[in-house]
């Protein structure tokens, strides 16, 4: 968040450790005066989205969901709750959504991202961009074209591969990201942040793979690099 040129104030709710050393950065207790509450706090994102709720304000979580209506709630309200945005399965699922709407004729989707485990040696085969590389996984729930894919270590990946057409031509699309894990989920986070400050995600509550275009084009400003194959 910090490399944002057009970041004003970075409030550090409820902060008490060791300063952060940029004049913009400074530890608060309130919120007033301030656009978007942003956290990665799993556990709490239910309460940190009802404070911001009530301080007016948009909202950014890692967390998958909130619990109650506060997705209603905001709608009422004009503001924005965005979940989901600080993990690398989000960088996925938009990358899917974005080649998804460039392809008039959808007949195959697959949608994979790495998560902290032992690798595997049997499975679903995805293919990462270098350094995480060619890898196996394993299917999400009962959905055949969500492939989690366990990889020890500190780098990190999210691919997608769309088969259709486009007019009368088939095409084949594969686009992937592989980074550093914390590198890769702070841009996941901050990218979330960035759309909706942005104006690209309306009133109420959505997810990264909604709002492909506005999500994307916020991780790319902050460091996003996408690799894409076409055939």
């Amino acid at each position: 968040m910090l490399a944002e040129r057009t970041l004003a104030a970075l409030g550090l709710y409820g902060h008490t450790g060791s300063p952060v050393a940029d004049r913009r950065t400074i530890a608060i207790r309130e919120l007033t005066g301030y656009d978007l509450l942003l956290t990665d706090d799993v556990e709490a994102a239910t309460a940190f989205a009802g404070i911001a709720l009530d301080d007016g304000l948009h909202c950014v979580l890692s967390a998958d969901m909130v619990e109650g209506n506060l997705g209603e709630r905001y709608a009422a309200d004009g503001l924005t709750l965005l979940v989901g945005s600080g993990s690398v399965a989000s960088i996925a699922a938009s990358l899917a959504s974005h080649e998804v709407a460039r392809t008039d004729e959808v007949s195959s989707l697959t949608i994979a991202w790495t998560i902290p485990g032992k690798p595997l040696h049997r499975g679903v085969a995805v293919a990462f961009p270098d350094p995480v590389g060619a890898r196996w996984g394993r299917l999400v729930g009962r959905s055949p074209d969500r492939v989690a894919v366990p990889v020890d270590g500190e780098w990190a990946g999210a691919a997608a591969t769309v088969i259709g057409r486009i007019g009368a031509d088939p095409v084949q699309r594969m686009v992937g990201v592989a980074d550093h894990r914390g590198h890769l989920e702070g841009i996941a986070l901050a990218a979330g942040a960035l759309a909706v400050l942005d104006g690209g995600v309306g009133p109420g509550l959505h997810r990264p793979g909604e709002v492909p275009d506005a999500y994307l084009s916020a991780a790319l400003r902050v460091g996003l690099g996408v690799a894409a194959y076409t055939q």
